[in-house]
């Protein structure tokens, strides 16, 4: 894009400037190509090269139509669900495309040859649609990735719940790994003004994922002295949980792949940390068998941290692997809730501990508008941080998502899409300085 765009809307400019600015016909972003949606068949998940989907190309700039928002995307991050994005699994994401686009009216041109995919950003209102009030040109806005059409009454007592709700960047088109994006304006929340565009963007996703899992009422509910196991306790996800469980005046006790995550985690201030490569747990024997000798070891490491209680909560989202040990592990009458699998969907465990013992297994995916909105407000406030650790060019988005894929990073993994360079965006720099050493503390 030109210069002087880009300038205008990263600069402190007044919102009569954006609005004035000529929108461009077409924009770069990160896509995937439906002609290339088979080209992993027959290969393992392990050894698909989420790289080899991804292309950087000009795409036509969609008209933001009745309650939706255009934005120049700053930055954007990764997820893993931008990592299943592009290896065509467990499904191609044109397969979400299509059935949207059935659904007619707008939704119809969500279903293209090319998908641009990306569930965070940062950046700047640069057009709205008929009917939004809230937002207007100019504004600096970060977007949840929660697309509801709330047509149907289920929604309107928690929006996800709507059976319409999607994940943007997803399940519909016009994501954030982009220089522009299309949302629904009921997306857009207010930027953090001590943060920079790429850690601005970084948290959106899995803050407000950790939220609903671990303090709404519709998750975990956790209250004060808990014990919570979080698994992945230095990726993107858990760091958030491990933030609330400490926020929250609970223990959290980390589960992490390395010394070095290990380490990120003390950093937070857990104090309860499980390096489970150091301790050589093993919960499978082989690919079909797993192994209740290491779910009790894990027990009693466990308890060895807590001072011999059990864990209240396990904040599942590993899956396959990890699964049959937390269903284990987790207290009488304790909780496993979990958002993802990130290791397998086909999950199994030895139900005797659940029923007998009375625990539950909640399911939580994403965030209502309501729970991303205190999410996104405790970011703003100062009291969660984001956990950015790398950030990569627009170019470069192939490389930030194989990251995720081989487990790489940690905490979150940023992409500058518009924003010439790291560190902009920053308005409000006394409350930056105050916090910095919080914020940079995943840095590489």
């Amino acid at each position: 894009m030109r210069a002087e765009f880009i300038e205008t809307v990263t600069g402190e400019t007044d919102a009569g400037a954006v609005a004035a600015l000529p929108v461009p016909d077409h924009y770069r972003a990160a896509v995937l190509l439906e002609d290339e949606q088979t080209m992993f068949e027959g290969v393992s998940m392990p050894d698909r090269k989420p790289a080899d989907a991804v292309h950087i190309q000009e795409v036509p700039t969609p008209e933001p139509g009745p309650g939706e928002a255009l934005i120049a995307v700053m930055a954007s991050a990764v997820n893993y669900n931008t990592v299943w994005s592009a290896m065509f699994a467990p499904v191609p994401t044109f397969a979400f495309l299509r059935r949207y686009a059935k659904t007619g009216g707008l939704a119809a041109r969500h279903y293209q040859p090319y998908h641009v995919i990306g569930s965070d950003l940062a950046g700047v209102v640069l057009r709205t649609g008929p009917g939004v009030r809230r937002w207007k040109a100019g504004d600096r806005v970060v977007a949840h990735c929660l697309s509801v059409e709330l047509e149907h009454p289920d929604g309107h007592d928690d929006s996800m719940l709507d059976p319409e709700q999607r994940i943007w960047g997803f399940e519909t088109n016009y994501g954030g790994l982009a220089e522009l994006a299309l949302v629904k304006a009921n997306q857009l929340m207010p930027k953090a003004e001590h943060l920079t565009w790429e850690e601005a963007a970084s948290p959106g996703l899995v803050n407000s994922t950790a939220y609903r899992q671990l303090v709404s009422h519709h998750g975990a509910a956790m209250k004060q002295g808990d014990n919570i196991l979080i698994w992945g306790a230095a990726g993107g996800l858990g760091s958030f949980a491990v933030q609330y469980a400490l926020g929250g005046g609970a223990n959290p006790i980390c589960v992490v792949s390395n010394a070095r995550k290990a380490e990120v985690c003390r950093r937070m201030g857990a104090e309860a940390v499980i390096d489970r490569d150091a301790e050589d747990y093993r919960f499978w024997t082989d690919e079909h068998t797993q192994n209740p000798r290491e779910w009790r070891r894990f027990g009693e490491r466990i308890r060895e941290l807590t001072g011999g209680e059990d864990v209240d909560i396990v904040f599942e989202h590993p899956g396959r692997e990890t699964f049959g040990a937390s269903v284990y592990v987790a207290r009488r009458g304790g909780t496993v809730v979990t958002c993802a699998s990130t290791s397998g969907f086909l999950h199994q465990f030895d139900n005797r501990y659940l029923w007998m013992n009375v625990k539950r297994i909640l399911g939580s995916h994403f965030a209502n508008y309501r729970e991303a909105w205190q999410a996104n407000r405790l970011i703003q406030q100062g009291r969660i941080h984001p956990t950015l650790s790398t950030t990569y060019r627009l170019e470069d988005t192939g490389q930030a998502i194989d990251d995720l894929h081989h487990n790489r990073h940690q905490g979150k993994v940023g992409v500058l899409c518009l924003a010439p360079a790291e560190n902009g965006g920053v308005t409000d720099p006394e409350m930056r300085e105050r916090h910095l050493p919080a914020i940079e503390r995943f840095r590489s």
